[in-house]
């Protein structure tokens, strides 16, 4: 039985030995849910980590994982008979915005194809709920802040942003034709322990212990809603038990912004991590970038409303954690 505030009992995560899917595995293990996990382990960044992760896990009477690409549907649709999730977290994808400059057809494949795997697993075999991952990406070139979730996503500026907000479509499609309750989690900009190398904050502490120079982009002044991990999973947590009700258009399909709601600029954020190595960085500044939005900035109002809770971890205690745990994962 899973414990007192969360009632489903049997959740299947997609992306588990990723980082945001192994912190949610490990909180719902521990809330005492039975957990199904997948997840193909490709290379777009060391599969070592995302095993250390699957470790750090370890063998678990309540956990499963499979070793699956959401592309094989036969299969997905085989292991959802076999485990008849209740709810479903959908966060396997194939992230990055830069890398969707350099190999474009990885997101239509991992992304859309997958996705709708996804959606057609839960048709054939229906869940309480579907929470699923998007992006404040596909907030694109709006420029009115905070960003709200019926803000106009109507130009997206990466493909990684456009599949994503593809994915919103595809699951408000699904709920309004078959009734399946879907949530779509905007995240923000989401950093700490076992996080991902590509993400900024983990290759300016590799550089900054290595005393390499660190590429600052539109000379750190940039604006990122930075929002921590742990935060991040307890709102999943929380949502996983309040699906979405058929509303007006017939589907039940909602929104939700996940951030820390408080924006700090690229360049103060450097310092926040200089600060927790005690050690200053060489930089080189840059232009932007392809791809990249000048500021992102979460309204949570509706995140608040509906579930009782919001972001609220300082990013000096985030980057502390995350440094403590870097310095003892990588012996540094």
């Amino acid at each position: 039985m899973a414990e007192p505030g969360l009632k489903t009992e049997r959740v299947l995560v997609t992306g588990a030995a990723g980082f945001v899917g192994f912190h949610l595995a490990s909180r719902l293990l521990a809330a005492g849910a039975a957990v199904h996990g997948l997840d193909n382990l490709n290379a777009y960044y060391d599969p070592r980590l995302k095993e250390a992760r699957l470790a750090e896990i370890g063998a678990h009477p309540r956990l499963a994982f499979s070793r699956l690409d959401l592309t094989d549907y036969n299969a997905l649709k085989m292991l959802f008979a076999e485990f008849r999730p209740e709810a479903v977290v959908h966060l396997a994808a194939q992230a990055g915005v830069r890398y969707s400059l350099v190999n474009p057809r990885a997101y239509a494949s991992a992304n859309v194809d997958g996705f709708l795997s996804v959606l057609e697993a839960c048709r054939a075999h229906p869940v309480r709920h579907l929470v699923y991952a998007s992006s404040s990406s596909v907030y694109g070139a709006n420029s009115k802040v905070p960003y709200h979730e019926d803000d106009p996503v109507l130009a997206p500026v990466s493909l990684y942003a456009a599949t994503k907000r593809a994915n919103e479509l595809m699951a408000q499609t699904y709920a309004h034709l078959y009734g399946i309750p879907c949530s779509g989690v905007r995240f923000f900009t989401v950093y700490g322990p076992w996080g991902r190398p590509d993400m900024a904050y983990y290759s300016f502490t590799k550089a900054i212990l290595e005393g390499r120079t660190i590429d600052v982009f539109n000379h750190g002044e940039m604006q990122r809603d930075f929002t921590y991990v742990d935060d991040v999973v307890e709102a999943l947590v929380r949502l996983i038990d309040l699906p979405p009700v058929i509303g007006a258009t017939g589907g039940a399909h909602t929104i939700y912004n996940v951030g820390n709601h408080t924006p700090i600029t690229l360049e103060r954020f450097i310092s926040v991590i200089e600060a927790a190595l005690g050690r200053e960085a060489s930089k080189r500044y840059l232009p932007m970038q392809p791809g990249e939005v000048l500021a992102t900035y979460a309204d949570v109002e509706r995140l608040a409303r509906i579930t009782g809770f919001a972001p609220r971890t300082t990013i000096e205690e985030g980057i502390a954690r995350f440094v403590a745990w870097y310095r003892t994962y990588h012996r540094f």
